[in-house]
C-alpha cells in the first residue's frame, strides 16, 4: 500500500477540498481508508492508522471533537484539544490526509437532521448517555458521505457504537466496509482511551480492575457458569477497586447486544464504571472452551 512521509501529510478544513483530494485518489483507483477521530490521539489511534495502511492505498483521519454527543454536563469544554500534536503524530505514522473541520463547517447555520439507529442506541451506554449515540450516529454519517472511503476503521473498544455504526451503514445503503480493530491496551490490561488522562495516579494504578473483573466473569461463563453470578461477582470486585458507580457490566449477543441467554450464543460482557473524574469503558469477548 501507498505510504506518506511527514513531509506529504496534509490537513484540510473544509469539505470540497476533502472531496477534492480523496475524488482525484479514487479516479487513479487507489483505495481509501477512513479513521475517524475526535484527537488527543494515543496508541491505540496509531493502531487503527496502521490496519488501515494494511488495507488501503491512501488513509484519511479526521479530528472533530463532536459536541452533539456530549450531554448537558460532560466533558465538552474539558475534552482535550491538541491538534498540533496529533497532526506531527499522524504524519510521522505515515497518514495521507488529516481533515479537522470546525463546528460552524460540520453543523451549518439553520442545520436540523440527526440520524438515529433505534434500538441499538437506548441501550447500556445509551441507557446512561441520553441522546450520545444519536450524535455519533450522525456525525459519523456525515463524515463517510463527505469522504467516500472504501473502508472506515473504528477500535472495539467502544463495541456498542462499532455495532451501531455497522448498523446504520447497512440501513442506510452506504458503499462503505465498517471495519473493528482490537481493543488496545497497557501493560496492565487497562483499555488505551483519551479519558484516561483524568485519572489522578492513585486512580489509575486500580482501574485496571474493570478489565480484570469482566475477564474473569467472561472466562467463568465460558466454563459453564452461571451468567448472573458471573456478572454479580464482577460488579462486586469493580466496586472493591475503588470505583465509585457502575453504570452497567452486562453479558450480550455479539452481534445483536440482546442479553446473552446462553453460552452457545457469541456473547460479549460490556462494561461501564466511574473513577474519580473518569468515566471507563471496556468490553471482552466470552471465549468457548
Amino acid at each position: 500500500m501507498a505510504a506518506a512521509d511527514a513531509d506529504s501529510t496534509v490537513i484540510v478544513r473544509d469539505i470540497d477540498a476533502l472531496r477534492r483530494r480523496i475524488g482525484a485518489w479514487r479516479r487513479d483507483h487507489q483505495s481509501v481508508a477512513l479513521v475517524p477521530t475526535m484527537g488527543a490521539l494515543h496508541n491505540g489511534h496509531l493502531t487503527l492508522m496502521a490496519r488501515a495502511q494494511q488495507m488501503a492505498d491512501r488513509v484519511v483521519a479526521t479530528i472533530f471533537v463532536n459536541p452533539k454527543q456530549f450531554g448537558p454536563r460532560e466533558d465538552l469544554a474539558a475534552y482535550p484539544r491538541q491538534e498540533s500534536t496529533d497532526f506531527q503524530m499522524l504524519a510521522a505514522a505515515g497518514v495521507h490526509l488529516l481533515f479537522a473541520p470546525d463546528v460552524a463547517t460540520m453543523y451549518p447555520k439553520g442545520y436540523a437532521t440527526s440520524v438515529r439507529v433505534a434500538g441499538l442506541s437506548t441501550m447500556l451506554d445509551g441507557a446512561h448517555r441520553r441522546g450520545h449515540f444519536d450524535g455519533v450516529t450522525t456525525v459519523v454519517t456525515k463524515l463517510l458521505l463527505q469522504a467516500g472511503p472504501n473502508i472506515a476503521l473504528f477500535g472495539e473498544k467502544d463495541y456498542q457504537q462499532l455495532t451501531i455504526i455497522k448498523r446504520l451503514a447497512v440501513d442506510l445503503n452506504i458503499p462503505v466496509d465498517i471495519i473493528g480493530v482490537p481493543t488496545v491496551r497497557e501493560g496492565d490490561g487497562l483499555a488505551m482511551s483519551s479519558r484516561n488522562a483524568y485519572l489522578t495516579a492513585a486512580e489509575r494504578a486500580r482501574a485496571p480492575a474493570l478489565y480484570r473483573a469482566i475477564t474473569a466473569a467472561a472466562a467463568d461463563i465460558a466454563a459453564g457458569g452461571d451468567i448472573t453470578a458471573a456478572l454479580a461477582v464482577a460488579r462486586e470486585k469493580i466496586l472493591q477497586a475503588g470505583f465509585s458507580k457502575i453504570d452497567y457490566v452486562d453479558a450480550r449477543h455479539e452481534e445483536t447486544l440482546a442479553r446473552l441467554k446462553s453460552i452457545r450464543e457469541p456473547g460479549r460482557i460490556l462494561a461501564a464504571a466511574h473513577m474519580g473524574n473518569a468515566r471507563l469503558i471496556d468490553n471482552v469477548a466470552i471465549q468457548r472452551v
